[in-house]
């Protein structure tokens, strides 16, 4: 392990880590020597996640945490730091998109269950943590956006812009907290193979498109958004923040 890059004493809590970028962020960060806790909306498959950090020498521990309900994401903080002592690393990654069509033409439903998954959860854990953080001297909060916070997606118009809105909560929170020693940035991964953008990326028309634009030839697996994400939870970023690192093969190069 490069020195910089060593999360041993770190805790960590990644939220969405059941599976897809979460779930390969999680995994990073409990190589790199954190005790990581992971959350998502229900406990089965976190619980296979722990299981397989701890078979590999990890430590975590699974809470199930609805990420659109202020209680439960506060009690997960408390229940983090009672299981280990402490916070240091904050990985925003729960997300819903539960409309995929004209943006007009979304119920006021989806709308508000988007705006409270995507940016209030965000709003409501950061909330919970930040006092940890402070208290163990400074920190790290990952915030997982997405390329269509910085231009729409197609037929993604709720969803684009509550990652719009997660990025400049980013910069707004790095402002706030540098004076505490807490780093925060955001992560703007293009189109990834996870359940969660399975309604495109099984769209042959659609992923053919993206790949044909794509420099790399592909499209994205969890383990590419990983890498980032140690890289901003670890000491080596400590003069990193308010940023926003796009992740996405290259798709977004203007290209004639």
């Amino acid at each position: 392990m490069i020195v910089g890059f060593d999360l041993t004493g770190r805790v960590a809590l990644v939220t969405g880590a059941s599976r897809g970028i979460g779930q390969a962020i999680a995994e990073r960060l409990a190589e790199a020597g954190a005790r990581v806790v992971i959350s998502s909306r229900k406990l089965e498959g976190l619980e296979a996640v722990a299981e397989g950090i701890r078979v590999r020498g990890g430590e975590a521990l699974a809470v199930a945490a609805h990420n659109g309900d202020k209680a439960a994401l506060y009690r997960l903080a408390e229940q983090a730091v009672e299981a280990f002592g402490r916070i240091d690393i904050l990985v925003n990654n729960a997300a819903t998109n539960p409309h995929f069509g004209p943006l007009l033409e979304a119920e006021d439903s989806l709308w508000q269950k988007t705006i409270e998954v995507n940016i209030m959860g965000a709003v409501w854990l950061t909330q919970a943590v930040v006092p940890h953080l402070r208290a163990a001297g400074g920190g790290k909060i990952i915030n997982v956006a997405s390329i269509n916070g910085l231009r729409p997606g197609r037929l993604q118009g709720i969803y684009s812009m509550t990652k719009a809105a997660l990025i400049n909560l980013t910069q707004t929170l790095a402002m706030e907290l540098g004076v505490d020693n807490i780093q925060v940035n955001a992560i703007a991964p293009g189109l990834v193979r996870t359940k969660f953008a399975r309604v495109i990326w099984e769209n042959e028309e659609i992923a053919r498109q993206i790949v044909e634009r794509t420099p790399v030839g592909r499209i994205g697996e969890p383990e590419d958004i990983a890498g980032i994400a140690l890289y901003l939870a670890s000491p080596a970023s400590a003069y990193t923040t308010g940023q926003v690192f796009v992740i996405d093969g290259g798709s977004s190069i203007p290209m004639l």
